[in-house]
This record gives C-alpha cells, structure tokens and sequence, in this order.
C-alpha cells in the first residue's frame, strides 16, 4: 500500500480544515472587519465657498462645479481609533461646552434605549422608553415627567402627531393604536394599515392599507381615530415604492418612486383631491427624504455609482410649480434621516467620518462608523461643522427645538438620548 493510500483520510481531514478555516477568514474580512475611525480636524468647512451648490442641468446632468464623490478630509486627531462606538474617549482634550465647531460636552440625557424622540410644541423632547413602557416627556433642565401613568408594554414603532398630543403606536404582533396623551383614550387601528403620517394639524393621517391581494392595496386617508377611511391610490404590487409623507404645507400626502435607469428615479407627487402634480428626476438609487419646515422643499440622500454607491444629501423645490426646480447636491454624504430642519433654511446633519463604498446599498457598513455634526445654512449654502461629540458616536436621530438652544441626539449602538449646547 502506498505511503499516500494509507494517510489518505488524515490528509483528507487536514485538507477539510484549512478549506474551513480560510472560507472563515474570508468570510470576516468581507462582512465583519471594522475600519479604524479617522476624526475629521475642528473648525473644518466642507464643500467650498459658501453658497456655490453644485448646479443640474436640464436633464438632471450635475454643472461643472461637481468635485466627484470624495470624502470627508480627515487627519489625526483628539481620538484614538480604538475608541468604542458611544463611549467617551479619556484620553481626549476638554470638550467646549457650547458648539464651536471643535470637540463638544455631550451630556447623556436617558441613560435607558428609547425609540423615536421628537420635540414638543414647548420645545421640551418626547419620547417612549423601552425599559419601563413609559412615555415621558424631559425639558432643556433634563427633568423628565411621564406623559402618561399607563404603561406600553414592548412598543416597536412610535409615529408622533405634530402637535405631539397624540401618536400611533405599533407592537410586535402587528396591532396598532392611536393614544391621545391629553385625554388619556386609545383606539385601535386596523392592523394591515403601515407607513402612518399625520397632517400638520394632527386631526388626519395617511397611511398603506396592505391587503392579502395585491388589487386590495391602496394608499388611503383617514381621522386619525382610523374613522372616515378614503381610498386615495391604488398600489398594488408597488407598495415597496410608496412612502406616506404629509407636507407640513399639506398639499402632497405621499410619494412614489419609479426606476428610470441603473441610476436613476423618478419621483411622483400625490395629493389630496387628485392633482396633476409634477414629477422630478432624481440622480441615484435608495430615496430617503423629510419635508422642509415649510413644506416647499424636500431634503433627500441618493447613491449613485458615480460616487461609489455612497449616499450623499441633496435639497429641490417640491412645492406646486416649483416641483423640480433648483435641484442642487450639498456635497455632504450621510443618509437624510440622519439629519433635521429647524428652520426652513437651516438643516442640522450628523454626517459619518469616513463611509465605505457601498455604504448606500448597505447602510449597516457604517453601523461603526463615528459621526459629527453639521449645519446647513440653505439660504446661502454655508456647510459648517459645528460640533465633535465627546465621544464616538453613531447618531440615529437628531431633534433641535425652534430656539435651537440644544440638539439632542439619539445613539444607535445604546439607543440613549444625548444634549449637546449649540448657544
């Protein structure tokens, strides 16, 4: 018997587990490997001389100005890259305590994972924790008071009315509720209704209504005790490309995507009483968008392979004729609902570090990812950052009341609430 015939099981065991080991080392340098998070440097402006947006042509082709899909610079800074995602570096300098555009006191404000913190019409930051099942709602003093004595057990999704007196609560095993905070009354919606945005006054609300058939699948209006039910569309099979979204000017109540091309969609604008409302071009793939405070313009992040699958913000006119108009890319890559208005013409952003290519297709690439804060000043297109957190942190969700006084901020890693002090 040969020397290989009689070894041949051992080699053939040996050989299993290199195979093994190497598909597991391939599958962790692929899927799994960090990057080491690189500070961009205090007081840095991004984007050029202020008010100079890129321009779009007629046919949605970006102007000259366009500089390409680069990153945010970056060099050594006051954090090692070592530091955890939502832990404070000890090793850093002192924080300033109002926002300058360098390292920033941020101060944790709930120290338990909520869900969906929003500003209330005093300003003070509403919010659901998921540690207790109480709504509370805490002021710029950092004194929390429930807004409510009942408990919500394991809510999943909580969707705010704009006067933030009432919301539409979701749990895990589909049912819904509308709870008004001011009456202490709940009423259950019907559970194959998803996707809730209230009218600005906070008396309607547009939703999906997503039957077993797809012919029984409409965008619909209602009360927003679920009463009076219009069907406004039908969506059908496209229900996946229909997002409900009502305009602060509550003329449009939802959008609609269309592919055009590998690059390209068109979005369609869905009003109330059956408008002919013009669509828009947009340039890239993965529409994320919110309303300005208005409701005449729209914010949204797209990528494109131009700028190798990474999300980048832009801003156009979605109000009545303007629809369309003065389409401009604000040279910033993060993910719109990453950012917030506080005024029509002023956007607060938490925009990622360093972000890897593909990072709009899978945004779970930047789960590691530290983010800072930046201000959009439309009116003149000035791009400033204004804070580093004193911390690495990966921001979910921003909030800013009108006296922009503080941001809040929620981490995804902890889901904790954090303040900084922008005044």
């Amino acid at each position: 018997m040969s020397f290989f015939n009689r070894y041949k099981k051992i080699f053939l065991i040996l050989g299993f587990i290199f195979l093994a080991f190497l598909f597991g080392f391939l599958l962790w340098k692929f899927f799994f490997q960090t990057t080491s998070v690189i500070p961009v440097p205090p007081s840095e402006e991004i984007g050029g001389t202020p008010g100079a947006f890129p321009t779009v042509g007629p046919g949605g082709e970006i102007g000259d100005e366009f500089t390409g899909p680069g990153q945010l610079p970056s060099t050594e800074g006051d954090y090692s890259p070592g530091t955890p995602v939502g832990e404070p570096d000890p090793a850093a300098s002192a924080p300033s305590i109002i926002a300058s555009g360098g390292l920033t006191e941020t101060k944790p404000i709930v120290e338990d994972r909520i869900i969906n913190p929003t500003i209330s019409s005093s300003g003070s930051v509403n919010y659901y924790n998921t540690n207790d099942g109480y709504f509370y709602s805490i002021d710029e003093n950092g004194n929390a008071v429930r807004l409510s004595d009942k408990v919500f057990h394991q809510v999943e999704a909580v969707t705010w009315a704009p006067d933030v007196d009432k919301a539409i609560i979701e749990y895990p095993d589909g049912s819904k509720i509308m709870y008004n905070f001011d009456t202490d009354k709940q009423v259950t919606l019907p559970n194959y209704w998803e996707d809730f945005s209230f009218a600005s006054g906070g008396e309607e609300i547009v939703a999906k209504s997503i039957g077993l058939d797809p012919d029984n699948r409409w965008l619909i209006v209602s009360n927003s005790d679920g009463s009076q039910a219009t069907a406004l569309e039908p969506i059908g099979t496209r229900a996946n490309y229909v997002f409900p979204d009502w305009s602060p000017n509550n003329q449009i109540v939802a959008t609609y995507t269309r592919g055009v091309d590998f690059d390209r969609q068109e979005v369609f604008f869905v009003g109330l009483h059956g408008e002919n409302f013009k669509s828009t071009i947009i340039e890239g793939r993965g529409l994320q968008s919110q309303w300005s405070a208005n409701g005449d313009k729209l914010l949204y992040s797209v990528y494109h392979s131009r700028d190798e699958y990474i999300p980048k913000l832009w801003i156009v006119g979605a109000s009545g004729d303007t629809i369309g108009a003065n389409r401009s890319s604000l040279e910033l890559n993060t993910w719109a609902d990453k950012c917030t208005f506080a005024s029509n013409s002023e956007v607060y952003c938490a925009v990622p570090e360093r972000l890897e290519p593909g990072a709009g297709m899978f945004p779970e690439l930047a789960d590691r990812t530290k983010d800072n804060l930046y201000k959009i000043d439309l009116s003149t297109g000035a791009k400033n950052l204004i804070a580093v957190p004193n911390g690495a942190f990966n921001i979910s969700q921003i909030v800013v009341p009108d006296n922009q006084k503080y941001l809040y901020f929620t981490d995804k890693s902890t889901g904790q609430l954090y303040q900084i002090r922008l005044k």
